[in-house]
């Protein structure tokens, strides 16, 4: 339990939301169960973010899910990131693409995908879906695969 608290500064503290794009607040531990694959996914239906061009809210529910190898986002710091998005000026498309870097460079999963469920604005839903798996295994297949299945 020790090692984990060093691992992890923001749970048991006062929560500040930052104002703006944080992907420094991210904090990673150690998964216990590297024997074998398993799912992991999170469900954030209250994210918003800002249109780059008009300034008007966008909102929608982020899901994330993924294939952990030795290290796994914590909870808490990934809702403050998600949050760090609500006053930051960005497409769908790219919302999503960047969630999916940050998380890759935060935990080099095995596998990852990152969907975008927007509501309507103008008339319209956006419903952008990233994935990537680790290149030059069975997980890069399955990404593709992923990818290639979505309607």
């Amino acid at each position: 339990m020790a090692e984990l608290k060093e691992q992890l500064s923001l749970l048991g503290k006062k929560t500040e939301y930052r104002q703006d794009y944080a992907p420094e607040v991210l904090e990673a531990f150690n998964n216990k169960h590297t024997e074998y694959d398993y799912w992991v996914q999170f469900n954030c239906p209250e994210f918003t973010s800002l249109c780059p061009i008009t300034g008007q809210p966008d909102f929608a529910e982020i899901r994330i899910s993924y294939i952990p190898d030795i290290k796994m986002v914590e909870s808490k710091s990934l809702k403050l990131y998600l949050f760090s998005f609500r006053n930051h000026g960005a497409f769908h498309e790219d919302c999503v693409n960047i969630i999916m870097k940050d998380l890759i460079k935060l935990m080099n999963p095995k596998y990852i995908e990152v969907t975008g469920i927007f509501l309507p604005r103008g008339g319209i839903s956006i419903y952008p879906f990233a994935n990537y798996g680790r290149p030059d295994t069975k997980y890069e297949e399955m990404a593709t695969q992923r990818l290639l299945s979505r309607p």
